[in-house]
């Protein structure tokens, strides 16, 4: 009964990759087209081909598919079947991390990646009922020079979708200090920060991202939990945390879902939300981490639906989208608790 309300259930997500979010049937039509990629287009290779041996393992495979998008078409191709996918799950609103660096580098004019993403956005919402927002973020691996790139692209070009700046890909050996001229410049023009931090490193990652680079969330936090002052720091100043729990297995963060660091995280009232990251190579969805998720906090129909408040409120909608969101789960639920 409880995945049954949590398919129903209106939902918001703040940590999911663009790329990422490849489905099976969209990474093959990817791969027909371009047959020089590693990318198998066979089911059953495709799915070992997405088991992941370690982080640094994931971002090799995650590179590959990357490789695949070469075009503006291939660009808005993925963009809206993303779209689709999240308004089978009722997502009606992502905000969906997007790295313009890693497609522009491989021969995409900027001004065309831009135009991608945007047609695919407005169609998305107006066919499909999905409000789409951007984050454009520094793939960390690749140096100072794609945090120039990037924050040129966010900047100088910028978007209507776009409402804030990210940093993504490995942490170990990318210190998040460094990058912070980068970060000043896009909060400069009013872009929200949301790095990146204490995925793969400890907790002083987490620490440099609100120090340094000005967090207002922080994608996936999951060191946190070794820090009592973090945790504390981290509720007091309501900055949430953007909980991936599939996702930490996958990439070996966390080995045992039920070491999961979550539960940790609603105890010492840190803000959490719950999101599914890259969902097709790690073999979920949203539906599926909040089913996680409920199981981990031992979360009835009601608690649940306050996970997904909890995203709507740590979202950059603005205050009445917010409510007309909160307002509808809260619908959800009462017509859910009311049946007979």
């Amino acid at each position: 009964m409880l995945e049954s309300f949590i398919a129903g259930l209106p939902k918001a997500e703040l940590h999911v990759h663009h790329v990422g979010s490849a489905s099976p049937r969209i990474v093959a039509e990817l791969s027909a087209r371009h047959p020089d990629s590693p990318v198998p287009l066979d089911p059953d290779k495709l799915k070992e081909f997405f088991t992941f041996r370690d982080f640094a393992h994931f971002i090799d495979v995650y590179l590959a598919v990357v490789d695949l998008v070469r075009d503006a078409e291939d660009v808005r191709l993925l963009t809206y079947e993303i779209a689709r996918d999240m308004a089978r799950q009722q997502i009606r609103y992502a905000e969906l991390t997007v790295t313009p660096y890693s497609s522009v580098r491989r021969g995409i004019p900027d001004g065309a990646f831009l135009e991608a993403i945007e047609d695919a956005r407005v169609s998305a919402e107006k066919e499909l009922g999905v409000v789409l927002r951007w984050c454009f973020d520094i793939p960390g691996e690749a140096g100072l020079e794609s945090a120039e790139e990037t924050a040129r692209i966010a900047v100088d070009l910028g978007c209507d979708g776009l409402v804030s700046f990210g940093l993504g890909g490995p942490e170990i050996g990318v210190p998040r200090p460094q990058f912070k001229p980068y970060f000043d410049k896009a909060r400069a023009v009013g872009l929200h920060s949301v790095p990146h931090a204490g995925e793969t490193t400890g907790p002083q990652t987490i620490w440099d991202a609100i120090r340094e680079l000005g967090a207002e969330r922080i994608g996936h936090g999951t060191s946190a939990a070794r820090d009592p002052r973090l945790l504390e720091y981290l509720a007091e100043h309501r900055i949430p945390l953007e909980v991936c729990p599939t996702s930490n297995i996958a990439t070996r963060a966390v080995e045992r879902l039920e070491e999961h660091p979550l539960t940790e995280f609603v105890a010492a009232g840190v803000p959490v939300t719950i999101n599914s990251d890259d969902p097709p190579m790690f073999g979920t969805d949203l539906n599926t981490e909040y089913a996680v998720a409920a199981r981990l906090l031992d979360l009835d129909e009601a608690g649940v639906a306050g996970l997904a408040r909890n995203a709507v409120a740590a979202s950059f909608l603005d205050q009445t989208a917010k409510r007309l969101l909160t307002t509808e789960i809260d619908d959800y639920l009462a017509s859910w608790t009311s049946r007979p």
